[in-house]
């Protein structure tokens, strides 16, 4: 039979909250030896709507995206250090879109058992971006999807 979970992808998208949903994704790969993938999406449609709503101008969202990009290429060399820590390979992938639709791409072409997002964090509002690209996804993936909300993960992540 073959295993329920053998490529996992977590999205970072450098809240707290997606830094441990990849220490939990890094613990899953490590016990059921998992390959582990790390995305990271600049979000090129939102700034392209703030863009056509006068909110920026050309220069600002150009700027804007590089250092989006800039977070995005750190975020995903810190998660890469964590998991070289406990022994893990990562494969890592920053795109350029809507998140949404990237997670899902990226999940398809990898062939992804589980997506791994990362849970609300308490100061953040239900309607924000980065929740309704994490609806989209639990509602449009084809594979299962994990939201993190274990409040030890730091500690299971030591033990690791």
């Amino acid at each position: 039979m073959k295993p329920l979970i053998s490529n996992i992808i977590t999205v970072i998208t450098g809240s707290d909250a997606s830094i441990l949903a990849a220490k939990y994704a890094i613990v899953m790969s490590k016990l059921y030896r998992c390959r582990l993938t790390t995305l990271y999406v600049v979000d090129t449609a939102t700034i392209r709507q703030l863009t056509l709503s006068k909110i920026f101008i050309q220069e600002e969202s150009l700027e804007y995206e590089r250092s989006l990009e800039a977070n995005g290429e750190r975020y995903l060399s810190f998660v890469e250090e964590l998991a070289r820590a406990k022994g893990i390979k990562v494969e890592r992938e920053i795109r350029k879109g809507a998140v949404y639709t990237e997670v899902l791409a990226v999940a398809d072409e990898i062939k992804a058992d589980l997506i791994v997002l990362g849970g609300w964090e308490k100061d953040r509002s239900a309607r924000d971006i980065i929740s309704h690209a994490h609806r989209e996804i639990m509602v449009n993936a084809k594979c299962s999807v994990l939201l993190v909300k274990e409040p030890g993960i730091d500690q299971i992540y030591k033990q690791a």
